[in-house]
């Protein structure tokens, strides 16, 4: 009988060590779970968050700017156009991030971090100087950290943003191509796009950027 105990006790830990320790690997986990405050980043975490991708010029275009006087000023931070906007929210967008030769062939961003960028005066400049210009520009204000929602690609590219609320942000993405993509050595290719999204919607929207 003590046997039998033992045995019905040593499955039961195994289901519960089963149930707790494996988690489906598919689409890239609900950034909240990785230590921010429903997916948005908390004040306490700004310090730990490297966004230099929305500052720095990642286009062929541009010669080399060393100081910041030199970079494009940013507009004032529009405090009373973030506070309008929705915090919580229960939409997800979801797609690929890749580059594209227009035909069949593509490279995924492997791994790499995006954001949702709410759309404002202040990122529609950061959209036409910066992405569309090519220009540098000065450090972003501490504030936008607040309104930025994070998750990162698996091997193939995949991502998905949970619990976005309803509004316009601009997805912004990475890819490293080296020889695949014409360079000398691997660079960084910046991916931008507008997508808006309402309540409970499911949007699939993959970002997607040219090769050469």
């Amino acid at each position: 009988m003590k046997r039998h105990y033992i045995i019905i006790g040593f499955i039961s830990v195994f289901f519960a060590w089963f149930a707790t320790g494996c988690v489906q690997r598919g689409l890239p986990a609900l950034p909240g779970d990785q230590g921010y405050t429903h997916g948005w980043s908390s004040s306490e975490e700004q310090e730990n968050i490297d966004i230099s991708d929305l500052d720095k010029n990642l286009t062929e275009s541009g010669a080399t700017i060393n100081t910041e006087a030199e970079k494009v000023p940013r507009i004032p931070f529009p405090v009373d156009e973030y506070a309008r906007l929705h915090r919580m929210g229960k939409g997800t967008v979801k797609g690929q991030i890749y580059l594209s030769d227009g035909y069949d062939r593509k490279v995924f961003g492997k791994g790499t971090r995006l954001y949702l960028n709410p759309r404002t005066s202040y990122s529609d400049q950061w959209y036409r100087e910066s992405y569309i210009g090519g220009h540098k520009m000065q450090k972003a204000d501490d504030r936008l950290f607040n309104y930025l929602r994070f998750t990162s690609s698996d091997q193939n590219g995949n991502f998905a943003f949970y619990g976005v609320p309803s509004g316009s942000y601009y997805m912004i993405g990475t890819v490293t191509c080296g020889a695949e993509c014409g360079y000398d050595r691997p660079k960084q290719v910046r991916i931008a796009t507008l997508v808006t999204i309402r309540g409970n919607q499911v949007i699939n929207k993959d970002l997607v950027g040219p090769m050469y």
